[in-house]
């Protein structure tokens, strides 16, 4: 299979960067497979997403391209190999649907990943965990044990190597100081289409206002609760005969799927965030 190099640009908009671009790849006998941008006219900010076969060394390219965006165009350039597999590390508490179900797709090849550990406060995961031969965490947490169990928490994911981190229900804030020492990006699931009903319990705040709708939201984890970049979001309708368990059950199904959506999205190389928004390629 031909190597292929992904790259995500975004930088001050200016005249004639799609040619300029698509040159540089083409002079090196590059074979673009995908380009898709966008220009945020308000912030005169411009996005792109490449990905193309070389036709040479990519690690060479991939150093070539990155001085070309950055010194010569003036962007922001992540870029790397499609073959390279990142590692993610799992977190989750006791509802184990999301954990499971991002387990499952990675098994069955729908997720580009290697799932480096579990991390959980509860050991509801730990028998699936080692039935698939992940290397499970139990780090228990309590008000008064929160700064040691982060620290902790901050060793595996170094020593794991992680790339991303997914919190699949786990039910625990995060803290500012975690959040600022931990140097890998985090995405989070959020029971309830944001911003309404942040923090707890959002299926009981959904039944006492009596909405018509309910939803789930993956976003970037921040220092502010629920309010990072959101990434994908999806909503299924409910009415006046449905119970609060009825939500919770409807809202397990929305919550697998818009968080592996998101997982996905970030594996691929098709987010960029800027100003606590999203552009996504899909």
């Amino acid at each position: 299979m031909n190597e292929k190099i992904i790259a995500l640009l975004h930088g001050p908009d200016k005249s004639g960067l799609v040619a300029k671009v698509s040159n540089w790849i083409y002079e090196r006998g590059g074979n673009i497979e995908h380009a898709d941008q966008h220009i945020d006219r308000a912030h005169k900010i411009f996005f792109q997403r490449l990905q193309w076969i070389p036709e040479n060394c990519p690690e060479k390219e991939i150093s070539e391209f990155k001085d070309f965006a950055t010194k010569t165009l003036g962007m922001k350039c992540d870029i790397s190999r499609q073959s390279v597999k990142k590692k993610i590390v799992l977190m989750t508490s006791q509802h184990l649907h999301c954990f499971c179900d991002i387990v499952t797709r990675q098994r069955l090849g729908e997720l580009n990943c290697d799932i480096a550990c579990a991390i959980s406060n509860h050991e509801t995961s730990k028998e699936f965990s080692e039935k698939f031969d992940i290397k499970f965490h139990y780090t228990p947490i309590t008000k008064d044990t929160k700064n040691s169990v982060e620290k902790e928490h901050l060793e595996i994911i170094k020593n794991s190597d992680a790339d991303l981190i997914v919190m699949a229900r786990y039910m625990q804030i995060l803290s500012a100081d975690f959040l600022k020492k931990c140097k890998v990006p985090i995405i989070n699931i959020h029971h309830s289409f944001l911003p309404a009903f942040a923090g707890a319990k959002p299926y009981h705040q959904a039944y006492e206002r009596g909405v018509k709708i309910i939803g789930a939201t993956a976003h970037y984890a921040t220092a502010d609760l629920d309010e990072g970049p959101i990434i994908a979001q999806n909503v299924t309708t409910i009415s006046h005969r449905n119970s609060i368990e009825d939500l919770m059950r409807k809202g397990k199904d929305l919550e697998k799927t818009v968080l592996a959506l998101a997982v996905r999205l970030h594996l691929e190389k098709r987010i960029l965030s800027y100003k606590n928004r999203t552009v996504v390629f899909d």
